[in-house]
């Protein structure tokens, strides 16, 4: 006999209806989903206080509107599992949410024909963050390669921006709560309804292990009301990031080495992820190095990091991560923002490299600026010609500066409106009209060469002579790219391998 279809009002007047069959259970909440499939009903199994109601409303009125009906809002769609509206219904509470877009669900699922019966199951992200789950479990199809993992990081460090920019904290990121689509690179965060503001909406809950804050490990046995405890916050919200970047970019947790610091296990948990939290890849401190003979076959070679160090992540996310896992572990004020995450990727992204063996499982890799560079994953070597894009801005009259930006070359490799101008930026503030590529780079008979599609004042400073739209422009050692319109770039080319 087919489930009922209940019917209901929202607190704001709207009405839904949901299936009354139990389609997923959270930590804290049962899943129902709408007839069409095309939203969700979640209700608190446990009973919730007239505060606990009026949070929820805030969340979904005043701080939804924060996010959506702002300059850039309609980009927050995919990004957010944002709830709409608080419903009632038999004395419990619940709220009213989109359904998750169907990338983040397994197309495939794991390995031996969906062995673990998880195809059509959420993307949780603890399959895709662990060497070990990826070389045992899921199916090659549904592990993108590290293009796809930059990107995953990307679209969560905007995601934690925006909220962090809004004054709120997410209190609980994890890759429990951040569906990711490797096969895309796409992320959506989840469990929105838990959301702290400082000050005026407490957390909930203290985090889920492997990303809570050491602080608030240290410090979760003191009264709620004692101000010593550290509390879920903007602060806590910034290592969680970090973790969650650093497990989808090398499939390890960073602080989980081989270091026992108490024979209780649960004391020696409370110490290694709190007051005696130390990074497995400390420069200075070796005691909780890996030890290789320790790990499983599935776990190499990523899960050894003298193997695969972090500093494969490149020139702009190593030193994050220095920052987030030396100095800002136990010092929060000392840890990366959200954007400071965000800008270091999008440099990141524009410093990749394909390799060129096609049966590398990560497929690509961040330039290392040197002159023999090699795939760091899989030990190819790059042979042919390399040309590298320096980008310099100008901060007064035909004087330029470098950006510490630089834009990786290979064939079909595109030129965007945030490579030429220096004040655009590739976020969700950027108009439609600035999407759209500029040029694209193509090797031709030995020869590099910049297509110009749609730069009507692009100059070869070099030769000074115009570039003109649908014409194209050799890229040799020293010469010089110029974009004459407003806030326009320079760009000087340099052949890393000739």
């Amino acid at each position: 006999m087919a489930a009922a279809v209940v019917r209901l009002k929202t607190h704001n007047g709207q009405d839904v209806a949901f299936v009354d069959e139990v389609k997923g259970q959270g930590g804290m909440k049962d899943v129902y989903f709408s007839p069409n499939k095309d939203y969700v009903v979640a209700f608190f199994r446990d009973r919730q206080d007239p505060v606990a109601k009026e949070r929820l409303i805030q969340i979904t009125d005043t701080y939804r509107d924060r996010i959506y009906n702002q300059e850039g809002g309609a980009y927050w769609k995919d990004l957010y599992c944002w709830p709409t509206a608080v419903v009632e219904h038999q004395g419990r509470l619940g709220v009213v949410a989109p359904f998750y877009s169907q990338n983040f669900f397994f197309a495939v699922g794991s390995r031996n024909g969906d062995s673990l019966g998880i195809k059509g199951k959420e993307k949780e992200g603890k399959w895709f963050a662990s060497a070990r789950n990826r070389n045992t479990f899921i199916d090659p199809r549904e592990l993108g390669d590290w293009s796809t993992h930059l990107r995953i990081c990307l679209m969560i460090a905007r995601s934690v921006r925006r909220l962090h920019a809004a004054g709120l904290a997410h209190s609980d990121l994890s890759y429990k709560n951040v569906l990711v689509d490797p096969s895309r690179g796409g992320a959506c965060v989840i469990d929105i309804d838990g959301l702290v503001v400082p000050g005026r909406i407490p957390p909930q809950v203290a985090g889920t292990p492997d990303f809570i804050d050491p602080l608030v490990m240290m410090t979760q046995k003191l009264p709620l009301a004692d101000p010593k405890r550290v509390l879920p916050s903007i602060r806590t919200d910034q290592h969680a990031l970090a973790v969650l970047i650093y497990m989808y970019l090398l499939y390890r947790h960073p602080l989980r080495g081989p270091k026992v610091h108490d024979q209780d296990p649960q004391r020696d948990e409370e110490l290694t992820m709190g007051e005696r939290a130390l990074w497995i890849e400390h420069p200075s401190d070796t005691s909780n190095r890996i030890r290789p003979q320790d790990l499983r076959p599935a776990q190499l070679p990523w899960g050894d990091p003298a193997k695969i160090s972090y500093k494969v992540t490149g020139p702009y996310l190593a030193p994050l991560c220095e920052r987030a896992f030396i100095t800002g572990l136990h010092t929060p004020a000392q840890r990366p923002t959200a954007d400071e995450w965000e800008f270091a990727l999008v440099k990141t992204v524009d410093l990749l490299q394909p390799c060129s063996n096609t049966s590398c499982e990560q497929k690509w890799y961040v330039f290392d600026n040197t002159t023999s560079p090699r795939c760091p994953f899989c030990g190819t070597p790059y042979h042919g010609s390399l040309p590298v894009l320096n980008l310099y801005s100008s901060h007064k009259e035909g004087s330029y500066r470098p950006d510490n930006h630089r834009l990786m070359v290979y064939s079909n490799q595109s030129l965007f409106a945030w490579h030429m101008f220096k004040n655009v930026a590739p976020n969700e503030k950027l108009p439609e009209g600035r999407r759209k590529r500029l040029g694209y780079f193509v090797l031709h008979n030995g020869k590099w060469w910049l297509k110009n599609e749609a730069m009507p004042n692009l100059w070869d400073a070099t030769q000074k002579a115009q570039v003109p739209v649908n014409g194209q422009i050799e890229l040799t050692e020293g010469s010089q790219l110029l974009n004459k319109e407003a806030d326009g770039r320079l760009i000087v080319v340099q052949m890393a391998l000739s």
